[in-house]
């Protein structure tokens, strides 16, 4: 192996940031989670000083692993002291979240069910935890527990994406939420949705990139919504597989007509050769 090619990986070794514990912070926060939400718990806590025990070493363990994390804001103690007093208005936001879920999917069962197994549900839950932690400050956290929960799910969810009261995802595989996407509260979108960004060169990175959705809106699987300008007005309708880079006033209603042709057997123009 050619020598200078070795010094030149040693050298990048040498200037790495240290990696983070990211098993440690991942089963963190599945078991802060589990606290949350005894639905998900193996064995629910069964008194209110076991879950303030449970509580206190939960703190104590994330203080730790954050000594781990380069360049945080302010000492972990502080953060997670900040981090945790969040936790009851958070919680409450994602019951809101369970609920809207439960309500609009007609196959559920109850919020018990949503939270326990629907990967909407978890998704969100993951984002409103990392969402926290990313206005904190703390640096690449946020966006290792969005990965984890898009590897799980199929949806991702950028840590710096604002989303409001009575969020819900119906399926979810494949949708995507930009770091700068605003969404209201009541706004329900189904799989394979993009709210993203138009091209932008890097050195604007700073700048709003990704579409405002309102309160009360509903966008159907497939469609693509660009472009920090763009904004869907509250009650309005984005039907299946739009492409959106415009905005829209409230009580919208955009569909994208498909043209599908239909023909009979023994049509000869039937007969269509193709290959996958």
């Amino acid at each position: 192996m050619h020598s200078a090619f070795v010094r030149s990986l040693a050298l990048a070794h040498q200037q790495a940031a240290a990696p983070l514990p990211a098993q440690a912070f991942c089963q963190l926060t599945e078991q802060l989670l589990q606290l949350l939400f005894p639905e998900r718990a193996a064995r629910p806590v069964g008194s209110a000083d076991a879950v303030a025990a449970l509580l206190s070493q939960l703190r104590a363990e994330f203080t730790e692993l954050l000594h781990m994390v380069a360049d945080l804001p302010k000492p972990a103690v502080d953060i997670v002291a900040a981090f945790v007093a969040q936790l009851p208005t958070l919680r409450n936001h994602l019951l809101h979240d369970a609920a809207a879920i439960a309500a609009a999917d007609p196959a559920a069962q109850g919020v018990t069910e949503v939270i326990a197994t629907y990967p909407g549900f978890y998704a969100i839950a993951l984002h409103r935890l990392s969402h926290a932690l990313y206005q904190l400050g703390v640096p690449r956290l946020p966006r290792l527990l969005s990965e984890y929960a898009h590897a799980r799910t199929g949806i991702d969810i950028h840590p710096g994406a604002r989303i409001g009261l009575s969020f819900c995802i119906d399926h979810g595989t494949g949708i995507v939420i930009g770091e700068t996407t605003v969404i209201g509260a009541h706004v329900k979108i189904f799989q394979g949705v993009t709210l993203g960004a138009l091209s932008v060169a890097k050195h604007l990175q700073g700048i709003k990139r990704h579409p405002t959705i309102e309160d009360h809106v509903v966008v159907y699987a497939g469609a693509t919504i660009l472009g920090g300008n763009t904004v869907v007005g509250s009650h309005s309708i984005i039907g299946g597989n739009v492409w959106l880079t415009e905005s829209v006033p409230s009580h919208s209603r955009v569909y994208h007509r498909a043209q599908i042709q239909v023909t009979r057997s023994e049509d000869p123009l039937a007969d269509i050769t193709f290959s996958i």
